[in-house]
């Protein structure tokens, strides 16, 4: 079970709705760049003691500039994306906030055909028509 990505998946899903709620509370009385600066620490810390103890450390010469690039550049969205949805959070409900945070798995998709020549059969552009759709009534309604 552990070995499949369905269960990471599911498993990083419960996660990020326990992000919404503990951060909702969170950022209630703080800065929201503040907040997304305290929880950029403890990510730290904690994936620091995660690769130290399992021994996963990586000489940083080793890694290709290509990696290093889109590496960085992904953690420049992540960073650019945490500090939108604190800001989100801190003026709207979490309920309605996380749904349209969702849409990136429409984005993904999107991005996926078009930039890494993924393929979507007409089941998966449903599934992706009906996430925009829930987010859609969720954040309106």
């Amino acid at each position: 079970m552990v070995q499949s990505w369905q269960f990471w998946a599911l498993l990083s899903a419960v996660f990020a709705a326990l992000t919404a709620i503990f951060a909702k509370v969170g950022v209630a009385n703080v800065n929201s760049d503040f907040a997304t600066l305290i929880r950029t620490v403890v990510i730290l810390a904690v994936l620091v003691a995660i690769v130290a103890a399992t021994g996963q450390w990586q000489k940083p010469a080793e890694i290709s500039g290509r990696t290093w690039l889109f590496l960085s550049l992904s953690g420049l969205a992540t960073g650019a994306s945490w500090l939108a949805y604190f800001r989100a959070l801190k003026l709207g409900d979490a309920a309605r906030v996380a749904p349209i945070d969702k849409l990136s798995i429409v984005f993904v998709a999107v991005f996926g055909v078009l930039f890494l020549g993924e393929k979507l059969n007409l089941m998966n552009w449903l599934g992706v028509a009906l996430i925009a759709a829930g987010a859609f009534l969720l954040a309106v309604f």
